[in-house]
């Protein structure tokens, strides 16, 4: 996420490095390539010279703390500018009425029906909600279909009127539904086009006058920079929409319509989707998301996925067989379960200080974990639960079970026994000996 401003930010911060105090010299030499930096990030160019304008100001005529070198004042600067320019603070979707009606804009392709589940997910697993999905795109070829697979998925009911082209009755009558039905938020999936045109903004100002959402949501790619700016100001001049979503950031994302899109439009960015599994959808914390693009990590979030898979209990289990070194294949599967969970594994460890530059250069491939898995379950039960006895014989019958090669089950047992020196250091609140293990999955 944001990898290329990253390093190009870390590189302009360099040239403080050595030096004693801020001076105008070394400051303006230092922004004027964090303003290159931002610009390559399809940063609008009069934000990004007011961004670089604004830090120097402040910069300027500081005194370094004692524990401080000046570039690591300049990087707190730059945090807290970077923080106010996309919002500050995370921003709360508003869900008044009964049922409470959320409509989702924003062009073709840019992820709409995906979010919408997404969107009903969220608020049903972590919001207790009871949401129902209504199917209003009537001209893009298999949107319905989408919005009913995906709504599967989640066992979230989506409403539909097959054969119907008039998007407002649709929308009307799926609220009417829900409120027989009980549902207290109603998530209606409108349509886009290619690029923006009169004949679409009437429409979906149409239904938005039909619905009276207490959300309006428009929906951006955050790979297209500047374009999803632009697209979101007319759009905001049509609907005076109240939030924006950002989807694919887990894409080669540059980062300018996360930077830029605020300032802007003066909306906040209040969801961001990392994915296409339908639990890949995060609030948006301008202050986290300029702390990853600082490269100091973004360790509350990563925190938050791992309290929502923690399991007390569990932990408890696995400590103490980790204290008495018991610790086996079966545990060691089910901590890759939990991984996947949370979500994707670069991206993971991309939220641990400094490991953007470590993980920059090592290519994990999500469906190794898929060979691992099968390299485990074509364990017996004994031979998971006491590794030890895996001679070549076993491992040669394991190795034809899960249909990898010899040399890859010699691989996952020193990976193990990797996760095992990992898990202790964990338990000690280390981030040492991660990079190994997932340089090991390579």
């Amino acid at each position: 996420m944001f990898e290329n401003l990253s390093d190009k930010i870390d590189k302009a911060l360099h040239i403080l490095k050595g030096h004693g105090k801020i001076t105008e010299v070394n400051v303006a030499d230092t922004l004027k390539e964090v303003r290159r930096a931002l610009l390559d990030a399809d940063v609008n160019f009069k934000i990004a010279k007011e961004f670089t304008n604004s830090v120097k100001e402040k910069a300027l005529g500081q005194k370094v703390l004692t524990s401080l070198q000046p570039g690591q004042l300049l990087v707190k600067i730059m945090r807290d500018e970077m923080a106010a320019l996309m919002g500050s603070k995370a921003a709360d979707i508003s869900l008044q009425g009964n049922p409470a009606v959320v409509l989702i804009a924003g062009l073709q392709g840019s992820g709409k029906t995906t979010f919408s589940a997404k969107l009903a997910n969220f608020l049903k697993r972590k919001k207790g909600r009871n949401p129902m999905l209504v199917a209003a795109d009537v001209y893009r070829p298999a949107a319905i279909d989408q919005l009913k697979v995906l709504g599967e998925q989640i066992q979230v009911p989506v409403f539909a009127i097959e054969g119907n082209k008039n998007p407002v009755e649709i929308a009307q009558k799926g609220i009417e539904h829900a409120k027989t039905l009980g549902h207290n938020v109603v998530i209606v999936d409108t349509a886009g086009r290619l690029s923006v045109d009169q004949e679409m903004m009437d429409e979906i100002a149409r239904i938005h006058r039909a619905v009276k959402p207490s959300e309006t949501l428009f929906v951006v790619d955050a790979m297209t920079g500047q374009d999803a700016v632009n697209t979101a100001k007319a759009f905001n001049e049509v609907l005076d929409f109240d939030g924006v979503v950002l989807t694919k950031l887990d894409g080669d994302t540059r980062g300018g319509a996360a930077l830029t899109i605020k300032a802007t439009v003066n909306k906040p960015i209040k969801f961001v989707g990392t994915g296409e599994k339908m639990d890949a959808i995060d609030i948006f914390h301008p202050d986290r998301m300029a702390d990853r693009i600082l490269g100091m990590g973004d360790v509350v979030s990563l925190v938050e996925r791992a309290q929502e898979q923690y399991n007390e209990e569990e932990a408890r289990r696995l400590n103490k067989k980790i204290a008495t070194n018991k610790f086996d294949f079966e545990d060691f599967f089910s901590q890759i379960q939990q991984i996947k969970k949370m979500g994707n594994v670069k991206d993971l460890m991309g939220m641990l200080p400094g490991m953007n530059k470590v993980m920059k250069n090592i290519d994990i491939d999500e469906n190794a974990f898929k060979h691992i898995e099968a390299i485990i379950q074509s364990m017996t039960p004994q031979e998971r639960r006491n590794p030890e006895i895996l001679n070549g014989s076993r491992k040669k019958r394991i190795a034809m079970g899960s249909g990898r090669d010899i040399s890859e089950v010699n691989k996952l047992i020193k990976q193990f026994e990797d996760m095992k020196k990992v898990m202790k250091i964990m338990q000690s609140g280390g981030p040492r000996g991660l990079t190994g293990l997932m340089r090991g999955m390579r």
